[in-house]
């Protein structure tokens, strides 16, 4: 399953990088992509984990827009 992301305070790869990181430890994360010039991220997952991944972001200082 494809998530797809809209994301705040992403500026360089090094922000994509923590995303990455930080949301890969879930047990349920797959694949994590992450564009740095929209703030787009697509997360590839095993089942519906949005909610999870929304306060993991959010944790990691890159919440959703909106």
């Amino acid at each position: 399953m494809e998530l797809e992301f809209q994301v705040q305070n992403v500026k360089c790869q090094g922000c994509a990088s923590a995303i990455r990181e930080g949301l890969s430890k879930h047990p349920q994360v797959q694949a994590v992509r992450v564009e740095v010039s929209t703030g787009q991220m697509i997360v590839e997952t095993t089942g519906e984990v949005r909610g999870e991944l929304s306060g993991l972001l959010k944790e990691l200082g890159y919440p959703e827009k909106g």
